[in-house]
Formats: C-alpha cells, structure tokens, sequence
C-alpha cells in the first residue's frame, strides 16, 4: 500500500472520519453534549423482529445497541471453550487478538466473538466482554483460565452518521450478560446498526447483520456477517439486491451491468459518477460443532471468505476490513474421511451466501413530492429557523425565505445531500414534515422549537438547537 493510500485509510477509516481533520491539529471544540454524553444513553439489549431461529445450545448471541447513534454491537459466545481461525481479506481491518488465532495451537482457546461499530473506538467492546468475563466469574487470573475474546469493527462514522456515539464497555457487557442460543437478529441491528453497502456504484443502500443455518444429521454449520461493504450484495441469480439505482438504470439491474460500465465518467453515461468509496468492511463469522485441526479450520476461514466475493462484489478491496473468523465448537469428533472436511467448506460457502442476504432489510422509499401538502404559513416556517447542531462539525442552518423553507450545512460537514454552498429549497411534506427531491431519501422533521430529526425512522439523526454552531469563532476552533 503507498504512502498516500496509508494517509487516506486507517482500520476502516479516513482520518478525517476518526480525527476530525488532520493529524496534529488542534484539539476540537467541544461537541454538543447530546452528542458526546455516552453515559446519558440507554442500552437496548437484543432488539430487532427479523430473527434467525436455530437449535444450538453451544452458541449463545446478545446484541446491544445505542438508538441515539443509532450503533451498536453483537456478541457471540461459546459455551465451552472454541477452537478458531482467522482470515483478513481487506486494507484496511480493525481487529483484536487475531494475531493469536493465526498460531495455529490445537488447544481450544476462544471464549466469544465480538463484533462492533464505531470504528476504532468499538474495539473497546472485545477487551469489555472478557472482562465481563473475569467479573462474573466465568475466568479467572490463573495463565490458562484468563478469558480469551477476539473481534473486528466497522466503520459506521463520517457522512453516513452526524453523531460519534460509540458502543461502549457498558453497553458491551450488557449485551454478553444479555445472550441467548438460537436467536440472532436480522438487518440493521446489533453491530449492522447503521451499515450500508454498494457505494462503489452510488446504490447506498443500507445494510446489516445476516445469518443463516444448516444442519445435515448431527453436523451443524451456521454464518453470520455484517456487510458494511464497498461493494454491492448480489443475488444468486445476478441481480443486485439493493439499490438507489440511477434514473437512466433498468429496474432490472444486474452486477454485472455496473461492472462492465464501470469506471463512470462525468459525461452524463451510464452509469452515473459514484462517489469516492471509504470506510467499509465486511465482518464474518463461520461456526461448525464439527472437530477441525487447525489446518482444517485455517481452510475452512480461506475458502468461505473466498467464496464471499460471489456475494460481495467488488470484495475485499483496499477500502475494506474484511476479516472472517471460523470456528469450532467440537462437539463431533473429527471425521475419519479428510474428504468431509471439505464438504463442510463448500457447504458454509453457501450458508454464508444465505446469510449475505439476509442482512439487506427493507428500503426506506424515496417520497413523491405531496403535491396537495398545504405550504406552512410564514409564521409557522420562522419558528423553525436557526441553527441545529448534531455531532462534532455538523450544524444544520435553517431559515425561512418568504414562502419556503431552506436548509444549509453550516459546519465543515454536509448534512447528506445538503451542503455548504448554496442553501438547499425544503419541499412540503405534510405536517412538520419536508423533503429534499433527489436520488436517495432525505426528510427532515421539526419535533416542537427545538429539535429537527433527519430522516426520521430506523436509521434517524436528531439536531438539537444551538446558539451559532456554525459561527466563524466556533469553526476556527476545529
């Protein structure tokens, strides 16, 4: 990787994503307190109605997750010791205690799994759930019982969230005290909270955790992931599974369709210019109750992630952290035929496919403008003006113009598709209620004189009302 690359990418992230500008700047004004108050937040513990439903008492999951984020995490935990491998695919990984896995001993060391969001700051999450360990008792301090967790992050910062809430320690060991076998929830929960996918493309579509389960007699195999991705999630049949697709694109549209058009150009051809991809990765887990030797295990992890690039495409690029961890249970005795070994690899390769899937949930729908709406009086449109400030350097200038509404991001940071140049016209909506027309989804609605939430719904982000938060005092402090 060349300097330059280095400089732009670190552990899923631009540095402007994790520092809030350059290295060596000065330190950052303070943000607002609704944005950096991690311990006012309230956990919420294994939340979601989409779930996978699977028999397997050895492997118990708990997800925590932070709706002011909204971010969060999953946990996945071994009831006896497992045995683990890792393969990282990606540029840019963010990972705990994978060095270790790579060894390649024959004991069973793996307690847990952890994987998380916010970036860097989620890695907190892994050490927190071995802790948990040694508090509850579970380990202890002795050089063979201290609790072993590995884990991996994605990035879910930068111009997808306009908050920094991180998963925590707090909300970790909730989580890990929360676990249950044979649940895991489905699409944008846990640690797929705020994920999305196909950037590469400018699809943009939002994303998640997916898992799925086999068992063929006692053998039991199953795959989770959180497709943070580069790239866009692919069907079997060739499809896309999910796009904000280009007006000038068929509604039929095939992966191979974007690949073959692609790079795009500014000259208005298909498709259409995609914005630069960063801060993505893929993180997987693979677990079978069938014995492996390490060997096995090491190629189990290679061939699944491997195959993931079906699913996945473009895959692993040097924006990704992709990092698969495989794992067994060891409950059936290692198999007498080498050839079963390599059964149970092509057959997660396909659970994974399943899983890939199944962590794309539904869209939220691009709105027609109203049409009847009244317009707002003009009396009514002066209340909501003034400044709205998120997280650190996000400040959402609103202010009436006669008869209309209109927005500007007044910080160094856009509020999606509003940004600092010239405001931006809010159209009508219904109630409190506008939109910005475009490509992908964006409304904003005014909860009382102080509070303007965007995009309200699942993956919403609120503004509080501030005194000039982005006044040129304030930015020059940044």
């Amino acid at each position: 990787m060349t300097t330059p690359t280095l400089a732009r990418v670190f552990l899923g992230a631009t540095l402007t994503g994790l520092a809030g500008g350059v290295l060596g700047a000065a330190p950052p004004a303070a943000p607002p307190a609704a944005a950096s108050g991690q311990a006012a937040l309230v956990p919420v513990i294994n939340a979601g109605e989409r779930l996978l439903r699977f028999d397997w008492p050895a492997l118990r999951i708990g997800t925590g997750e932070y709706e002011e984020g909204p971010t969060g995490l999953t946990v996945f935990q071994f009831a006896k010791r497992a045995s683990a491998a890792v393969d990282v695919r990606g540029g840019s990984p963010g990972t705990v205690n994978t060095d270790y896995l790579r060894q390649g001993y024959p004991v069973p060391v793996l307690d847990a799994v952890v994987f998380a969001g916010g970036s860097a700051y989620g890695l907190e999450a892994t050490t927190a759930v071995m802790s948990a360990m040694k508090d509850d008792g579970l380990r202890g301090g002795a050089w063979d019982n201290i609790a072993f967790a590995a884990g991996a992050i994605i990035y879910d910062l930068g111009d997808r969230r306009l908050n920094e809430v991180y998963p925590d320690k707090r909300l970790a060991q909730a989580a890990y005290r929360a676990a249950r076998p044979g649940l895991f929830p489905l699409g944008a929960q846990g640690a797929g909270r705020f994920a999305m996918n196909g950037r590469i493309f400018g699809c943009n579509v939002y994303s998640g955790e997916g898992g799925a389960f086999r068992q063929i007699g006692d053998l039991k195999i199953a795959a989770f992931t959180v497709v943070n991705a580069v790239g866009v999630v692919t069907a079997r049949d060739g499809r896309v599974a999910a796009c904000y697709r280009d007006p000038k694109w068929p509604a039929d549209l095939r992966t191979a369709d974007l690949f073959a058009r692609f790079p795009a150009t500014s000259r208005g051809e298909w498709p259409a210019v995609a914005a630069e991809p960063h801060g993505n990765t893929t993180i997987s887990l693979v677990v079978t109750n069938r014995q492996l030797q390490p060997a096995q295990l090491q190629r189990l992890a290679a061939l699944v992630h491997t195959s993931m690039a079906r699913a996945v495409q473009p895959f692993a690029t040097e924006f990704d952290g992709d990092v698969l961890y495989a794992v067994s249970t060891g409950e059936l005795e290692t198999p007498a035929n080498p050839l079963e070994a390599f059964q149970i690899d092509v057959l997660a390769s396909e659970v994974m496919w399943d899983a890939v899937l199944a962590a794309i949930p539904p869209q939220p729908a691009v709105t027609a403008p109203a049409g009847a709406a009244p317009a707002p009086r003009a009396e009514e449109l002066r209340r909501y003006a003034g400044d709205y400030g998120f997280g650190r350097g996000v400040c959402l200038r609103i202010a009436a113009d006669g008869p209309r509404l209109t927005a500007i991001a007044a910080g160094p940071l856009a509020v999606y598709a509003i940004g600092g140049g010239a405001p931006t016209a809010l159209e009508p909506a219904g109630g409190t209620q506008f939109r910005v027309p475009g490509r992908y989804p964006l409304s904003l609605r005014f909860d009382g004189p102080s509070t303007v939430v965007v995009n309200p719904g699942h993956w919403q982000q609120t503004g509080t009302r501030q005194k000039d938060c982005g006044s040129p005092a304030r930015e020059a402090a940044r």
